[in-house]
C-alpha cells in the first residue's frame, strides 16, 4: 500500500472561495420559437491571493497553476412561453468557463 496522499477536489476547497451567481443569457426555445431571457446559475471559484497555513511544496506547486474559472450549475432551462412551458437543454456545449 503506497503512504502517499490523495489529492482530490476536497484539497482544492483551499485554494478557491466559492460563490453562487445567476447570469442573465438569451435563449431560443427548440419547441415554440420564442427567445426569452433566463437566469442561469453558476458557481464562480475565485483562486484565493494567497495560501494559509502549513502548505507543501507539491501544494505550493498546484495552487502556482490554479487558476479562477466558473461551473454552469443547470443543464435544463423551462421556458418562459405560458402556452408551451416544455424543458429544454441549454444549447451551449460550455459548461466551464476559465475566468
Amino acid at each position: 500500500m503506497s503512504s502517499r496522499s490523495f489529492a482530490g477536489p476536497a484539497d482544492d476547497r483551499r485554494f478557491y472561495s466559492e460563490r453562487r451567481e445567476a447570469k442573465p443569457t438569451d435563449y431560443t426555445c427548440p419547441f415554440c420559437r420564442q427567445p426569452a431571457t433566463y437566469q442561469v446559475g453558476w458557481l464562480i471559484r475565485e483562486k484565493k491571493a494567497r495560501l494559509e497555513g502549513n502548505v507543501s511544496e507539491a501544494d505550493k506547486a498546484r495552487f502556482a497553476k490554479a487558476r479562477s474559472y466558473m461551473v454552469r450549475m443547470e443543464d435544463m432551462v423551462v421556458c418562459q412561453n405560458p402556452r408551451c412551458r416544455k424543458r429544454f437543454e441549454i444549447p451551449s456545449l460550455q459548461s466551464v468557463v476559465l475566468i
